[in-house]
């Protein structure tokens, strides 16, 4: 029996708007983290998320842990790919003006030449300042300047590809059926004392031969083969760098056979 003056207990049938409420904030956290992963700006991510576990109570835990990392990719933000590029253009600038103040220092002004194309930083040799004629081993007195060069290149980690070239003159020996194998050869020495002595990586670096198919000027003077007969060292921008292949990581084997 009731008691006398006891207000009767109503059944609240409105607790399933606690519930609904529930979900929407959490779709609203859903498609909130969403939009801020398709932007792929790491420290906009990092202050919503920061955000979002204080409100909830929750920590930064899931930015701490093993979770999948934001790296910068194709779909960076304009913004970023701007600050990249202007940061490169600033380092290759930089690399020049060395490599052009050592050139000047040395009196080899109008046989080396320092530029910044589109595709990157161009050291151009001419022949006679590294090889002898018809040879593709560098002259004693070519060597340091390779490793003068090769020291200031080492401190962009950009990649770095040597091309040989030569004018139009045939050439046949036993060692050099053609023009091709003798500038392939060229820039391969090069590389060897780019590596050996100027201690840069060797997965940075790569040699490639033009043969005579690659003139600066037609051929139809000495003066003009002259300037066609030489080595470029091409420091690559970052942009061309996506078509070269990637170097596969191999698990180092043991020294000792027969051991796992």
């Amino acid at each position: 029996m009731k008691k006398r003056g006891q207000e009767p207990v109503k059944e609240n049938h409105e607790r399933w708007l606690i519930t609904y409420a529930d979900l929407i904030t959490l779709l609203l956290i859903f498609f909130v983290v969403m939009y801020t992963l398709s932007k792929i700006d790491a420290n906009k991510y990092y202050a919503i998320a920061s955000s979002l576990a204080k409100t909830m109570g929750g920590s930064q835990s899931i930015m701490e842990s093993g979770g999948p990392s934001l790296v910068p990719g194709a779909d960076e933000s304009k913004e970023l790919e701007s600050y990249l590029d202007k940061a490169e253009e600033k380092n290759m600038e930089k690399i020049q003006k060395q490599i052009q103040e050592y050139v000047d220092k040395q009196g080899l002004a109008g046989k080396v030449t320092v530029s910044i194309e589109e595709r990157g930083i161009v050291v151009s040799f001419q022949d006679v300042v590294l090889f002898p004629l018809g040879v593709a081993e560098l002259n004693p007195s070519s060597r340091d300047i390779v490793d003068k060069v090769g020291a200031i290149l080492r401190q962009t980690p950009n990649y770095i590809r040597v091309e040989g070239h030569t004018d139009n003159l045939p050439i046949s020996t036993s060692r050099f059926p053609s023009n091709w194998e003798l500038s392939l050869a060229r820039s391969a020495s090069v590389v060897h004392r780019l590596i050996e002595f100027s201690d840069i990586p060797p997965d940075r670096l790569s040699a490639t031969g033009y043969g005579e198919y690659r003139p600066r000027k037609p051929n139809d003077s000495e003066a003009n083969r002259q300037q066609n007969r030489r080595v470029d060292i091409v420091v690559l921008r970052t942009k061309f760098q996506e078509v070269e292949p990637e170097a596969v990581n191999r698990p180092v084997e043991s020294k000792q056979s027969g051991k796992e």
